[in-house]
């Protein structure tokens, strides 16, 4: 499936004209393409599978679970299509001594976030795929993240921030070694 650009356009000059604006003014006159240009651009995740980005891996001999954090993303909200941006920290623990390169978890994390999503699910999306891709004994996905939904409108609570945890196996059941990691992301 392809974003259909002509659709986007049609339906932002149709938005204009609701707001009362003049979609032909000179300001706003190529704003419809803009848009669709800047759309398929955000949601460029629904075209991919994050899980290609885990198909190679290293023979390491490795028994202690691997943290990369702040990894920056943006994403948007499917209730407002506003956006939501901040950082993921995921920490995976290798089983037999397979390693994955550490920029592919950024990948998955950024095809995962350039879809319209809810912070919960995408934590739980970047999780899953990376437990079900390499061999693991857990994965643990801690997100940061400031919503617009919740700074532009509605509430306008500038500065609130939303966290959310997802784990799988040994993150899930070691307590403390879930504790140590969260100390890890506190820095």
């Amino acid at each position: 499936m392809s974003i259909d650009k002509n659709k986007i356009e049609t339906a932002v000059r149709m938005i204009l004209e609701a707001v009362g604006e003049n979609p032909d003014r000179e300001g706003l006159s190529d704003t419809p393409a803009r848009v669709a240009r800047m759309y398929e651009e955000v949601f460029r995740g629904l075209q991919e599978d994050p899980a290609k980005h885990l198909q190679v891996y290293f023979s390491e001999e490795y028994d202690q679970y691997v943290l990369v954090q702040d990894i920056v993303f943006h994403s948007m909200c499917e209730h407002h299509l506003l956006p939501f941006f901040g950082k993921v920290h995921v920490a995976y623990y290798p089983a037999n001594n397979e390693v994955v390169g550490l920029s592919k978890i950024a990948r998955v994390t950024d095809v995962i976030s350039r879809r319209p999503q809810l912070q919960e699910r995408m934590g739980k999306q970047i999780g899953d795929t990376i437990s079900s891709a390499i061999n693991s004994k857990g994965v643990m996905v801690v997100i940061e993240a400031e919503h617009m939904c919740m700074v532009m409108r509605g509430i306008k609570k500038t500065g609130a921030v939303t966290k959310t945890i997802y784990s799988t196996g040994i993150f899930k059941e070691d307590l403390a070694m879930r504790q140590e990691v969260l100390n890890l992301i506190k820095g």
